[in-house]
């Protein structure tokens, strides 16, 4: 497999750092942060990320800029051998450009602008804003580009949130022009003679309000869409300056892969590498769910560019913002990390370095506590872990190799949150494609979690749950892979709407109706007390949530419902098209079901886990594909032991352990 070379190309292995803010300790002077030094190297890092909210101490008042602190940072950086990871601070502006220039401050979706305060509250299409990122990032590209300790560029923090103002509905209007041309197009493409909502004249378009429309679906998706747009755009005028004066420095922004407010897909292929926020909320028990959870979305993260990705912040102690502050159990932190490398991180880093003594994160955990020595549990797990990483350079730019790929859409995903039937709500979308996912990280068997635009030739099994909104081409895509010998799974609600939200008509689902050889008539939402079964195999599963009621046109029927009024109808099928074959499961069921079933899918798609022996529960293998071996990495996600049958020897796996091996 292809090798991809290490992000910063002077640092050939797995960065090991953290957020570091040592503005917060000005006054404290240079001894403090030469201690900093020291403790970083005794933990075994070798980066540090720094300027990320530090607006105000670089330029406290307008145009009068202070970068005197940061030159000694980044020289003491390099004087420890540490590779800075310079940020942007465009995530959280200063108090006088808020009260100068209030057309900075974002408008809520209720029409109000906000306050000063927090961060990322500012206006994405702001004239003004985006003057005053220009002007500080080129200052700091210009300072700091023949620097040696600058490795990699940190633009801004965690981008999400939407803006409402006059300025973003302008723009709005604008962008909708440029997509439908004319609003009989966009009229037609929005369903809005429903309700009498049939716009005649551009200026009447607005963003969703509560006070304002909120049922007009196909408005919703393309103000996210917008909203997408913004970001990327506002990506590009952020980098612009430093991409022309440090060409050759790479340039990321860290993601959040529970958010769902950006089409991640599309803003992952503006980022020379991606990088994201983790924060498992690890309960010291039995935390396969955890396992399964976080894996998926590493597994997201990598399948955004199907390379190596960067961890940019986890937490090595308790995270002080989740409704339960558990202290990390002993080998948590390092099944934690190399959950990330295994998954196909190339770093693991941390929120934060040193705990600061204010505000809101000052119980966040940290690598320095405030009792500030070497001497606490936390950083002698860090400096394990920190030990553990120096030895594994093999891994750096290996790819994984999975043959499976599990399909989570982003826009998909909207849809579904807007969809006013089924379960009202709580249809589950995340949950469920999380649900298919879990099978596969239980058996062993790598996976990419992609999205419907990316190409599916690479993989021999295609999973896609609750493939409800299509977008342009996905169906021909699909029936190409399919026809061309890959296996396809789909589920109930698949094919139902097109891009805009506007229903398929002739039947779900819709343009797959023929690679998958069924109709689906209707869908039964049940009570929470309600169940059904899906017989299949010899063996009744539990069926529950929803039921689709399908007929076989061409499609094998494999299993049926056991109960109500469609008893005996297809709740399983499998057609053969071309020279693959497309399974679909019509009802929501529970791990047992998917468990078996996806064995026996892998089966037949020729699916091998990494292993040869079943994984104890709550073990997985994952893999990094070298280019002379496989890196598999076994973890054990529950408090008890486990053994491990591997190629030549039995594997004991401490509670919560983690053992790298080559096959």
């Amino acid at each position: 497999m292809k090798k991809y070379p290490p992000v910063i190309r002077s640092v050939p292995h797995i960065i090991h750092g953290g957020d570091y803010n040592p503005e917060q300790w000005i006054k404290q002077g240079e001894a403090i942060w030469r201690e900093d030094m020291r403790l970083a190297k005794l933990a075994g890092l070798n980066s540090l990320s720094v300027g990320i909210f530090s607006w105000a101490m670089l330029e406290p008042n307008e145009g009068e800029y202070h970068f005197e602190w940061l030159d000694t940072i980044m020289d003491l950086l390099n004087e420890h051998d540490l590779t800075a990871v310079l940020a942007t601070p465009s995530g959280a502006r200063p108090a006088w450009m808020s009260q100068k220039y209030p057309e900075v401050l974002r408008v809520r979706k209720d029409r109000g602008r906000n306050l000063h305060g927090e961060r990322h509250n500012h206006c994405l299409t702001s004239p003004v804003y985006r003057e005053k990122v220009t002007a500080i990032n080129t200052r700091l590209a210009e300072r700091y580009k023949d620097h040696p300790a600058l490795g990699l560029w940190h633009i801004s923090n965690e981008y999400g949130g939407k803006c409402h103002c006059p300025l973003c509905q302008e723009k709005f209007r604008e962008w909708l022009q440029a997509r439908y041309e004319s609003l009989d197009a966009l009229n037609d493409a929005w369903w809005t003679t429903f309700w009498s909502h049939r716009y005649s004249d551009w200026s009447q378009l607005e963003s969703p309000s509560p006070i304002g429309e909120r049922n007009t679906h196909g408005l919703s998706l393309d103000w996210k869409r917008f909203t997408t747009d913004q970001y990327i755009d506002f990506y590009r005028h952020e980098t612009a300056p430093l991409k022309r004066i440090t060409p050759d420095v790479p340039c990321t922004t860290n993601l959040m892969a529970g958010f769902d407010g950006i089409d991640y897909g599309l803003l992952a292929r503006e980022l020379d590498v991606v990088s994201w926020d983790a924060y498992p909320q690890w309960t010291g028990g039995n935390d396969t769910a955890i396992g399964h959870e976080f894996g998926f979305q590493h597994d997201m993260m990598y399948g955004l560019l199907r390379k190596p990705f960067f961890l940019m912040e986890s937490s090595p102690s308790a995270t002080n913002w989740q409704p339960v502050c558990k202290l990390r159990r002993p080998g948590v932190h390092k099944l934690q990390s190399l959950q990330a490398v295994a998954h196909g991180s190339d770093s693991v880093q941390y929120f934060q370095f040193r705990k600061g003594r204010g505000a809101s994160e000052k119980f966040h955990g940290a690598v320095v506590d405030h009792e500030g020595t070497e001497n606490t549990r936390v950083f002698k797990d860090v400096a394990e872990v920190g030990k553990l990483l120096s030895g594994i350079d093999c891994v750096v730019g290996a790819p994984k190799p999975a043959k499976v790929a599990v399909i989570h859409d982003y826009v998909n995903r909207w849809a579904l949150q807007d969809i006013v039937g089924a379960l009202q709500g709580k249809t589950g979308y995340i949950e469920t494609v999380m649900a298919h996912y879990a099978p596969f990280w239980d058996m062993g068997i790598p996976v990419d979690v992609i999205d419907e635009t990316r190409s599916l030739e690479s993989y021999d099994l295609v999973v896609a749950p609750m493939l409800y909104l299509l977008r342009e081409g996905v169906e021909k895509r699909i029936a190409g892979y399919v026809k061309a010998g890959g296996t396809f799974v789909a589920t109930y609600m698949s094919g139902w709407v097109n891009e805009t939200d506007l229903c398929y008509t002739g039947g779900f689902p819709g343009p797959l109706k023929e690679v998958l050889g069924i109709w689906a008539e209707e869908l039964d939402a049940l009570y929470p007390g309600d169940e059904n079964s899906v017989v299949w195999n010899g063996r009744a599963y539990k069926a529950f949530d929803l039921c689709e009621l399908t007929h076989a046109k061409g499609a094998q029927v494999l299993g049926t419902y056991g109960s109500d009024f469609y008893a005996g109808m297809p709740a399983v099928t499998c057609n053969k098209f071309g020279k693959g074959r497309a399974y679909y499961v019509a009802a929501r069921t529970g791990p047992d079901f998917l468990r078996d079933f996806y064995e026996a899918v892998s089966k037949e798609a020729g699916v091998k886990p990494l292993l040869e022996q079943p994984l104890p529960p709550g073990v997985t293998a994952q893999a990094r594909a070298g280019e002379h071996n496989t890196y598999v990495f076994l973890m054990n996600f529950t408090a008890e032991p486990r053994l491990v049958e591997a190629p030549g020897r039995t594997i004991r796996l401490a509670p919560f352990g983690v053992e790298m091996i080559t096959i």
